[in-house]
């Protein structure tokens, strides 16, 4: 399948585009999205498994979450700015397929870790490449798609970003359930953790082949192409009243999500008394229709309020999403599953629809050559705070509380509080947002 640009204009140029982008390729946006929806699977995929795992290793629920948390924050934010310069000036597409490369190893790799130090090791490059590919697929998908159309091709790497962990629970719980068992692979004898893990593993390196078929696009809405690093952050500096309360508004978002993502399976376990594959598919479930509608929702209504002539009318869904979020964080508390599920469904569809409108205002507000570093900005804010901190605080706060069995208390006090931060930075940035970027 060929993957074709929607602009004449040489796949590196960076000069004043004498025809902007009218067009939208689909197929390629399709393409670039399933590559993210690859990556959100592994990226979560051994969320399923980490009760197994953290028994056979010996392991404490501290010690999972640094796993699960600052193992790929730390190098992210070390390598997030840089990568955001390489995705502005460098070829997007070679860049998404080293970052398959990084993910598929860290995803074998955790099949055969005997101890913290290694299973650390091998989620730290299974995250950061995982979790690298969101602005440059971003990016990616800015240049393939009309600005009056960004929202409706952001919705498909909103849904590939959320079906992803989604279909991480449902097959992770489902497999390993088959290789508790007697189903084991072929000319292995693995524990089923393991063998799960080894699963994800082979998916992802088949996947990798699927990325050759993505071309680089045309840039397009360049305003300096030959901008250095330091004068394009010193650019974003100029817009901090925008991007500094947009950040803490996604940023707390995704602390909400990441520590449900991490403790929801543990908490059904332990409070509820539901098998991993239960428990998985329960989570697995709800991130599909989540994954479809929030991406849906969020798209439409981003492209609505862009056109408005309300300023910063793109976030005020991010704004309504974000206020839902607040009273849906207290699903850990609920003392049965079908409450827990509706509860847990409204704060993940409100975190589908931020973060869609996040990723969509900044296609649009922020100018092309500024975008990857912009992103690279956040990688580093949202992987330190968002992904790494949050799983820990809601250990830290167990244990303040009176041990690993007020898990879910600890869960919901962060959710809450996270979610009441966004509302107020989405309101702030919706204030103080820019005019769209020159097309």
């Amino acid at each position: 399948m060929a993957i074709m640009t929607a602009s004449p204009l040489a796949p590196d140029s960076l000069g004043a585009e004498p025809h902007p982008i009218r067009r939208t390729a689909w197929r390629a946006v399709m393409l670039v999205s399933f590559v993210v929806l690859v990556a959100g699977l592994v990226r979560l995929a051994f969320s399923p498994v980490q009760e197994a795992a953290k028994l056979e290793l010996g392991l404490s629920d501290y010690q999972i979450s640094l796993i699960q948390g600052i193992a790929a924050a730390l190098p992210m934010a070390v390598i997030a700015i840089p990568l955001g310069w390489l995705t502005d000036h460098a070829k997007r597409s070679r860049i998404m397929l080293a970052l398959g490369l990084c993910w598929t190893v860290g995803m074998i790799g955790s099949a055969f870790a005997n101890d913290f130090a290694a299973l650390f090791i091998a989620r730290m490059l299974a995250g950061v490449g995982s979790m690298s590919l969101i602005p440059v697929a971003i990016s990616v998908l800015a240049d393939l798609s009309a600005p009056e159309q960004r929202g409706r091709a952001m919705l498909f790497l909103g849904m590939g970003n959320t079906l992803g962990p989604a279909l991480a629970f449902v097959i992770g719980g489902a497999l390993f359930t088959a290789f508790s068992g007697d189903l084991h692979l072929p000319g292995l004898q693995l524990s089923a953790w393991r063998e799960t893990s080894l699963v994800f593993g082979a998916v992802s390196a088949m996947t990798l082949l699927l990325q050759l078929l993505v071309r680089e696009p045309a840039r397009h809405e360049v305003e300096n192409a030959g901008a250095s690093l330091g004068v394009m952050l010193k650019a974003l500096g100029r817009r901090w009243r925008f991007l500094l309360p947009l950040f803490i508004g996604q940023i707390s978002v995704i602390m909400a999500d990441a520590a449900a993502g991490v403790w929801a399976v543990p908490v059904l376990q332990r409070d509820l008394g539901l098998s991993v594959g239960a428990a998985s598919g329960l989570l697995g479930g709800l991130l599909l229709v989540a994954g479809v509608l929030g991406p849906v929702v969020g798209g439409f209504v981003a492209d609505l309020g862009h056109r408005s002539s309300l300023r910063g009318g793109i976030l005020a869904g991010a704004v309504v999403a974000s206020a839902l979020g607040v009273p849906a964080a207290v699903f850990p508390i609920m003392t049965n599953m079908p409450a827990f599920g509706v509860v847990l469904f409204l704060l993940l569809i409100a975190g589908a629809v931020t973060g869609l409108i996040t990723a969509t205002a900044i296609a649009v507000l922020v100018p092309n050559e500024e975008r990857g570093v912009c992103l690279g900005a956040f990688m580093i804010l949202g992987s330190l705070i968002g992904l790494g901190v949050s799983p820990i605080l809601v250990t830290l706060g167990s244990r303040m509380l009176g041990g690993e069995s007020q898990l879910a208390l600890s869960l919901a006090i962060v959710g809450v509080v996270t979610g009441a931060v966004s509302l107020v930075g989405f309101i702030l940035a919706m204030v103080n947002a820019p005019r769209p970027a020159a097309v």
